[in-house]
Formats: structure tokens, C-alpha cells, sequence
């Protein structure tokens, strides 16, 4: 009796265990931009997973599947803004780059939906710890690394010395421009407004 040769038999596919559900990245996305929406439209309080659902034209199942809770769907996107953060200035002068990170940061902050959800946020985090916890991640670490990125740019540069309290510069470059456009909501800002921000907070760290 002749057997297959070993390395004429085919492998055997394997089968993803009974009951595993296979995530389809897509539906995770439509589910993600559907939180945004809903939240600029209703605000987490009144925010559903049904809302949600139906905003992003699926079932209830496809939201329980990735998130135990709206709180839990909420508490990792605000998480993964801080990951994504903002996109390094690099134009070769301390007041350039803070010019152009405050361009950036004025139009992500004064953006429809942002303008709707940072602020329903906040007053929810006075009232929820762990969307405290994550909203702050999201707004401080988002920027911090972008904002060390240019004094550490400025201080090889020589505009800044070296040692400076990073803490605090952080407040000084990111303090004025979120103190208008996200505490007191200024509608527009001053023509010539970011340019003026950037030449004070440029010379305030180089009196530090």
C-alpha cells in the first residue's frame, strides 16, 4: 500500500473557535464617528447606545461587542486623542512654530463638533472620575509632547536656555489659547490674535 508523499498533502485550515466574533474595522469606525455626532448633538448625558447605533446604521449587538457601556465606548476615544495628538511644528524659529501650533489647535478647538463636546466633557468629568481622568490625558498629553517638542527645538537652537521648567512653559503655551477658545467660548477671535499669542508666550519663555 503507497501512501501521499508528506509534502504533497494539503494543510488543514484552520477554523476560528465556535463563537469567536470577528470585528469588522469599518463598522468600528462608522461606530466612533457616530459617538462624535451624537455627542456635539445631545451631549453624553443624554447620549444612548441606541443614538449611537443608529447613527452609525447598526445594530445595538455591533456596539456591545466592542464596548460594555457608552461611559466605556467615551472614556476610549477621548483616550485615543491623546495618542493621535498634533502634528509637530518645525519651521525653524520659536515663534514660527508656536505660530503654526496655534493655528492647528484654534481650528481643531473651534471646530463644530469639538466646540460642542470638549465643553459637555468637562461638566461631565466634575461629576464622573475616570472621564476626569481621561479627558485630562487627552487635553494635557495631547499637547505636551508637541510643546516640549518645540522648546526642546529652541533650546538647541539657542532662543531658549537650556534646563527651563518644562511644566511650566507647557501652561504658557497652551494656558491662552484654550482659556478662549474652550472656558469662556470666545465666538472669533481678534483679528491678528494668534500672531500676537505667539510673539508674548515666545518672549515670556525666554524670560523663564
Amino acid at each position: 500500500m503507497t501512501t501521499k508523499p508528506e509534502e504533497h498533502q494539503q494543510p488543514r485550515r484552520r477554523r476560528a473557535p465556535a463563537g469567536a466574533a470577528v470585528l469588522r474595522e469599518d463598522v468600528t469606525e462608522a461606530i466612533r464617528a457616530a459617538v462624535f455626532e451624537e455627542l456635539a448633538a445631545v451631549g453624553y448625558a443624554r447620549m444612548s447606545i441606541e443614538g449611537i447605533a443608529r447613527r452609525a446604521g447598526v445594530g445595538k449587538t455591533a456596539v456591545y461587542r466592542r464596548w460594555r457601556s457608552k461611559l466605556h465606548l467615551v472614556l476610549d476615544i477621548v483616550s485615543a486623542l491623546a495618542v493621535q495628538g498634533l502634528p509637530a511644528p518645525d519651521t525653524g524659529s520659536l515663534e514660527g512654530d508656536l505660530r503654526l501650533l496655534y493655528e492647528v489647535t484654534s481650528r481643531a478647538l473651534r471646530h463644530p463638533v469639538a466646540s460642542q463636546i470638549i465643553p459637555d466633557l468637562q461638566a461631565e468629568a466634575a461629576r464622573n472620575p475616570e472621564i476626569a481622568e481621561a479627558l485630562q490625558k487627552a487635553l494635557r498629553e495631547g499637547q505636551d509632547g508637541v510643546a516640549t517638542g518645540i522648546v526642546t527645538a529652541a533650546e538647541a537652537r539657542g532662543e531658549l536656555r537650556r534646563g527651563l521648567d518644562h511644566d511650566l512653559a507647557l501652561d504658557l503655551i497652551s494656558g491662552p489659547l484654550y482659556w478662549r477658545s474652550v472656558v469662556i467660548r470666545s465666538p472669533k477671535l481678534p483679528k491678528g490674535y494668534l500672531g500676537s499669542l505667539a510673539r508674548a508666550t515666545a518672549g515670556a519663555l525666554k524670560a523663564l
